[in-house]
């Protein structure tokens, strides 16, 4: 089982196991067919406000990723959580995000939750 990250418009590659996309919204100009997405978990997105406060550069990564955990603590985002765990035990998972720095994105904050 590995758990990686991956930018969504990078060309699929044979050892991606399951697809994931972790972005709210569809990432501009990709066709879905071409992106090969297996799961779209909407609910495991950090919060429009959380988001746009990341965005704009008012906090670290660190306080970002404490701040995304914490709304994964709960209700729809921590069983969206818990069935990412399970594809994850099942095998291969790739996380895929139309971030510029995939490093420093929620999908980063997801790998290391799953243990990659």
């Amino acid at each position: 089982m590995s758990v990686r990250v991956r930018r969504v418009y990078d060309p699929p590659e044979r050892r991606d196991g399951t697809r994931v996309l972790v972005d709210r919204l569809w990432p501009r100009g990709l066709a879905k067919a071409a992106a090969r997405v297996d799961e779209w978990p909407k609910a495991l997105t950090p919060s429009t406000e959380l988001r746009r406060w990341y965005h704009a550069g008012e906090g670290s990564y660190e306080e970002f990723a404490g701040r995304y955990e914490a709304e994964l603590a709960d209700g729809e985002a921590a069983e969206a959580l818990d069935r990412l765990r399970e594809l994850a035990r099942a095998g291969d998972v790739t996380l895929l995000t139309a971030s510029k720095t995939p490093e420093l994105s929620h999908a980063a904050v997801l790998a290391r939750l799953l243990g990659a």
